[in-house]
């Protein structure tokens, strides 16, 4: 699920460490906001899905779907769409927008996958990455459930606006949390993330066995200029999201092996 409803700024503000972040308590707000928005609707789902390309007949994980868009518009382009997300209240959002025969379940991402290995052509992971100290157990889930040749497809929030516009500046090098307060739908919450250097991320792929094959950041959807016309030109010229696309070896077994 993607916070982000404001200018990449708005991710430097920082709060008073939170305990986590209690999804089910905004669900139909975080929703309502998410839908149709500049950096959820004109630039971060089209990315995600421009990296995906052709997914007919492809089975896809979405984790952390929240309220589905992307599984929706995955579903939509042809794919046999599964998703999973930790907050019930988002998933009863996504079973009211993709139907009561959805595979939709509850699913913490620290824990592990109730999936078959091998079991996905592509596992998507859009903007929740970033709400976990240690991607390693979660990616090496995910490496596991993806097929030889799978793709992992993930979007993160840009490391260079985690660390560069704080102030104080914290330890580049370092992997540490922050929390930030989101209006959604006139709806104040405080969201908790962790960020981590680009080195850190790329290394935590190579070590869950992924080879490395898209590092993009990509500019948004011209659509959205005329809905958003000021707020497009200024993410135009700034970094918003880092994403990558990150691959299973076609051959090999496991990442130890």
């Amino acid at each position: 699920m993607d916070p982000v409803t404001d200018t990449p700024e708005t991710l430097a503000r920082p709060a008073e460490p939170a305990q986590g972040n209690d999804y089910d308590s905004f669900a139909g707000a975080y929703s309502a906001d998410n839908e149709n928005n500049l950096l959820n609707g004109y630039y971060e789902r089209p990315a995600m899905l421009a990296l995906a390309g052709d997914v007919a007949g492809r089975r896809i994980l979405d984790a952390g779907c929240g309220s589905g868009p992307l599984s929706a518009a995955l579903r939509d382009r042809g794919a046999d769409v599964t998703g999973i997300d930790a907050s019930a209240g988002m998933l009863a959002l996504a079973r009211r927008r993709l139907g009561d025969d959805a595979a939709l379940q509850v699913v913490d991402l620290s824990d592990p996958l109730p999936f078959a290995d091998g079991a996905f052509d592509d596992v998507v992971a859009s903007l929740v990455l970033h709400y976990l100290e240690d991607w390693g157990p979660t990616l090496a889930e995910m490496r596991r459930v993806l097929k030889p040749g799978g793709r992992l497809i993930v979007s993160v929030q840009h490391p260079f606006v985690d660390y560069a516009i704080q102030d104080p500046r914290p330890d580049y090098s370092a992997t540490t949390s922050y929390t930030c307060e989101f209006m959604f739908s006139g709806q104040s919450v405080p969201l908790r993330f962790w960020r981590r250097p680009l080195h850190a991320m790329t290394d935590a792929f190579t070590a869950a066995g992924f080879r490395l094959a898209v590092i993009s950041e990509p500019q948004p959807d011209p659509a959205g200029r005329e809905l958003f016309p000021d707020d497009f030109d200024a993410l135009s010229g700034k970094i918003g999201f880092l994403f990558f696309v990150v691959e299973v070896p076609p051959s090999a077994a496991g990442p130890d092996e």
